[in-house]
């Protein structure tokens, strides 16, 4: 069989275990899953409703082009319908731009430590990956500029970044994109930003007027609580829209897919609880680490990378044998840290409790 050869012993991505699974392998009652980062709230109650009496023709494909979502999303971000590029999930854009950009003999920069796919789409495309360490969890633009090189297709900017839920201030990414030459690709990230408080942090929408090589990466899967219809959507040029259309797969949303997400993003009232809540939530957690000196950093998203002072997969095998579901830090290039998904109030208590008896059985506290 005639490979790629640059897959051979590329791992496919690891979900980790379910709820029902560690259920059954430690013979639980319940499970509270806080390692994916969804949302602990669920969804829009709009969406839930519009779901209990949804009548749909499943014979029929959806509509391609997903008009009607298009639609609400152009006048949401007050973009034209024609800058924005709808995926399976931000996964599927991260593929399509990979698809359409990255070959052999082109190189890709992106920090070192941040999401997984974008390197992992780069080699399967047979690029160079070129990794720049995080100063502080946050991106060092300074050095991820003296990466690019003639050969330089695509720089990835996760923000804010996983794992790490970093925020690079706006001044910052304004700054590198005047440097950035015309001719590479700066992907904006922004998974979680509907999560994002700071108080100057600046939208990124306005810089693409000025930026015709700046595109940014959006998902309902986060903070509207849709994971499982995936949807994420991009915008970006006009032309580099219609570049990356050709390497989209037709129908890639599905009917469900397209009504729930319109739905959701009507909802702002619903985002705006959810970012107050999580918001409160990441105190809970930021309280626990500095009472135990542990190190965290300061979170921007829906979860906290903290310290653990431990092998972070004892820590981990620990809380799930009490019926939590983290991420070890191992897993992700962070030894000694957990990644742990903002939940509810009492979630965050309960969790917090559990993970106290973990440190005392490690002998961290």
């Amino acid at each position: 069989m005639k490979f790629k050869k640059q897959i051979k012993g590329l791992e496919a991505y690891q979900p980790g275990k379910t709820t029902e699974e560690v259920k059954r392998i430690f013979n639980l009652d319940k499970v509270t899953k806080l390692a994916s980062n969804e949302n602990p709230y669920g969804t829009s109650p709009n969406v839930k409703a519009f779901l209990e009496n949804a009548k749909v023709n499943y014979a029929i494909y959806p509509d391609g082009y997903a008009s009607k979502l298009r639609t609400a999303v152009a006048k949401h971000l007050n973009v034209s319908e024609k800058q924005l590029l709808f995926g399976n999930g931000s996964d599927d854009n991260i593929l399509i731009v990979s698809r359409a950009i990255l070959q052999p003999g082109l190189n890709t920069v992106m920090a070192s430590i941040t999401f997984g796919q974008y390197k992992h789409n780069a080699i399967v495309e047979g690029a160079e990956v070129r990794e720049v360490p995080l100063t502080n969890g946050e991106h060092d633009l300074d050095k991820m500029y003296e990466a690019i090189d003639e050969n330089t297709a695509i720089v990835w900017i996760c923000n804010p970044n996983n794992p790490t839920g970093s925020l690079t201030p706006s001044d910052k990414i304004k700054e590198f994109l005047e440097k950035v030459p015309s001719d590479v690709l700066v992907v904006l990230d922004e998974a979680y930003t509907e999560y994002i408080t700071d108080e100057k942090y600046e939208s990124s929408i306005g810089l693409l007027e000025k930026h015709p090589n700046l595109l940014i990466m959006r998902t309902f899967s986060k903070a509207y609580g849709l994971a499982s219809f995936r949807v994420g959507y991009a915008i970006g040029s006009e032309e580099v829209i219609y570049q990356l259309e050709p390497t989209r797969e037709p129908f890639n949303n599905t009917v469900l897919s397209q009504e729930v997400a319109l739905i959701g993003l009507e909802d702002q009232n619903f985002i705006e609880a959810c970012r107050v809540k999580n918001n409160a939530g990441i105190k809970q957690y930021e309280v626990f680490c500095s009472e135990r000196n542990l190190h965290y950093f300061p979170s921007h998203t829906n979860f906290i990378l903290m310290e653990v002072k431990a092998d972070s997969d004892a820590v981990f095998q620990g809380l799930m044998k009490r019926g939590f579901i983290v991420r070890s830090g191992n897993a992700l290039g962070v030894p000694g840290y957990l990644r742990i998904t903002i939940g509810t109030e009492e979630e965050n208590t309960e969790l917090l409790q559990k993970l106290n008896e973990v440190l005392h059985e490690e002998g961290v506290i």
